[in-house]
């Protein structure tokens, strides 16, 4: 009689469970290495502002260097967006002191809105909020081009313009351009005022 041999499969589990195991290993490694480079960025940028050429200081001078230094991409925890806008709102203050001219009402409001994109990462109105606070800081410093700064008419203007791009209905992290595009051309009109 012929003698029959079954021949047990290996089971497959052991590598589906390696297998997931090693997939959360690595999103939670990327995650993790996302969070180190902002801080790296962090002290890149404390060190860098030292270096500022002494014809530019104070606020305008950190939020323009802000930009200069900025090389990481814009994060979900929208940390870059919110120190931007608060040294977007610094500058202007600054500048605005400077001319003797009154934009304290604005820039609250614009820093109420800088403070509301930090709090739940995962919110979908943040784009709405950089929107408003973008079209705030607009709308101040093209007041205070027209009466103190008649002669930068279209630098103001490309900045109402850049913060007419921020689309409310469409993510930040999807149009991250314009958000930059708008935060550059501030910085531009400022670095005229200054």
């Amino acid at each position: 009689m012929a003698e029959i041999k079954i021949e047990k499969k290996p089971p497959v589990w052991p590598w589906i469970l390696l297998g997931l195991l090693l997939l959360g290993f690595l999103v939670y490694w990327f995650a993790l290495r996302d969070q180190d480079t902002d801080d790296r960025m962090g002290m890149e940028e404390v060190e860098n502002t030292e270096m500022v050429t002494t014809n530019e200081t104070g606020p305008v001078a950190e939020y323009i260097a802000l930009l200069d230094n900025d090389t990481e991409p814009m994060g979900l925890d929208h940390e870059f967006t919110n120190e931007a806008l608060m040294k977007l709102t610094a500058a202007a203050q600054a500048v605005a002191d400077q001319s003797d001219y009154d934009i304290t009402a604005d820039l609250d409001q614009v820093r109420e809105y800088a403070n509301k994109i930090e709090v739940d990462p995962f919110e979908t109105t943040h784009a709405n909020s950089i929107r408003k606070a973008s079209e705030i800081l607009a709308g101040s410093l093209h007041k205070m081009q027209e009466a103190k700064f008649p002669q930068l008419a279209n630098e103001a203007q490309s900045v109402v313009s850049a913060a007419d791009k921020i689309d409310p209905d469409v993510l930040t992290l999807d149009q991250k351009p314009a958000v930059k595009g708008f935060f550059n051309e501030a910085a531009s009109l400022l670095r005229r005022m200054n």
